[in-house]
């Protein structure tokens, strides 16, 4: 009974109640690119379709400028053998067969051969000209591209962001996951703008790089030229 009366007196304490942490059976959703790029806004269309354009310009071009600049070391050779041989026909036979910007050229300044000197260069100048404005068409496109598509991808978040603050403004719910969610979704379309346009700038200017290589191979086989006209008159 004593034993009793003082566990009366002192109550054992109750083991406190551990609140376990409730894990959250939330699956994380799992989006693929398509779907996340969709969330850009509008401007990711229009964005969309620079890109296809773009990429359609580079293979075009690229295709037509590597044929036409493709060096063949042994076109102004064959040429030189055949006009020290007398036989321009031949010459100019060569020429044709080399489907080239340089056989073109040379073309032009083999037809010319019994002028004087100054009209063969002023020919050979003005052939190189427009081949090189052949390469050179549509090039433009991708300097638009370049300037454009960020743009577009700017003026999609502006208009993004736009959106989120009004919607702030109607129903005053300000909450960090409504704002972070919005400018992800909007910031995708200037992400997609900038790669555009890196795309676009990059392939303009890496196609007047193999542009100038083809005028400054031009200059050297044009030299050759002159000097293979001037031989005769030398001796």
């Amino acid at each position: 009974m004593i034993f009793n009366f003082l566990l009366q007196a002192n109550p054992v304490p109750a083991e406190p109640v551990v609140n376990e942490p409730v894990v959250a059976n939330t699956a994380i959703e799992s989006v693929n690119f398509f779907q996340l790029i969709m969330k850009g806004g509008v401007m990711v269309i229009p964005i969309f379709i620079l890109f296809f354009l773009t990429v359609y310009i580079i293979v075009e071009r690229y295709l037509y400028i590597k044929k036409q600049t493709k060096l063949d070391n042994s076109l102004i050779n064959e040429v030189k053998y055949q006009l020290n041989s007398g036989n321009i026909q031949s010459a100019a036979m060569i020429c044709d067969k080399s489907n080239t910007a340089y056989g073109t050229v040379l073309r032009n300044g083999v037809n010319t051969i019994g002028r004087p000197i100054n009209e063969i260069d002023l020919a050979l100048e003005k052939s190189a000209n427009i081949e090189m404005g052949l390469m050179e068409k549509k090039l433009g496109y991708l300097g638009i591209v370049a300037g454009i598509a960020p743009i577009l991808g700017f003026i999609g978040t502006i208009s993004g962001v736009i959106k989120i603050f009004y919607t702030i403004s109607i129903t005053e719910n300000i909450s960090i996951g409504n704002i972070s969610g919005g400018l992800y979704e909007k910031m995708i379309s200037s992400g997609l703008g900038l790669i555009v346009g890196v795309i676009a700038y990059s392939a303009y200017h890496f196609f007047n790089m193999m542009i100038d290589h083809f005028a400054l191979n031009m200059q050297r086989q044009g030299l050759e030229f002159i000097n293979v006209i001037q031989q005769p008159n030398t001796k």
